[in-house]
């Protein structure tokens, strides 16, 4: 399954990059009821082959998840897969690119829900509304937490 999302940020190229290469700024744009937090990673600017491990609640679930940077190209792009965690399969990619104005912020999610066809039949519609809300958040808390830097 693929979920996309494109978000116009009126922010300097760097500035933005710059934003997500924190690894804690994560629990700044992701929505309060996923109850995110880190539990180990990097503290310092993310990089190529970093890992992270969060708790947080899907569903009101709690998760382990476990995340690594599959790929880094600085001011240009990043791809985070799934090590561990409530998916199948996950893997974000993540684009940034400078066009008047600001910056289009590109994600695109692919992912495999657990128990196959089970899955995307029963949890299917409801991963992607959950998908929809959490971007939906994170591109209006991006915005709001580059004006307050």
């Amino acid at each position: 399954m693929i979920f996309e999302r494109t978000t116009f940020v009126p922010a300097p190229l760097q500035r933005v990059f710059d934003f997500f290469d924190q690894p804690a700024n994560l629990a700044r744009i992701t929505p309060p009821s996923t109850r995110l937090r880190i539990v180990a990673g990097p503290g310092r600017r993310l990089r190529e082959g970093d890992r992270i491990d969060y708790a947080l609640r899907v569903f009101g679930l709690p998760f382990r998840w476990r995340s690594r940077i599959d790929t880094w190209r600085e001011n240009e792009s990043f791809t985070d897969v799934q090590e561990r965690g409530p998916f199948k399969a996950w893997r974000h990619t993540h684009t940034f690119r400078k066009v008047g104005g600001g910056v289009e912020m590109h994600d695109v999610v692919e992912y495999e829900l657990p128990f196959g066809l089970l899955g995307r039949l029963v949890a299917g519609r409801l991963v992607r509304r959950k998908l929809e809300k959490i971007f939906d958040h994170r591109g209006t808390a991006v915005i709001y937490s580059l004006s307050q830097i």
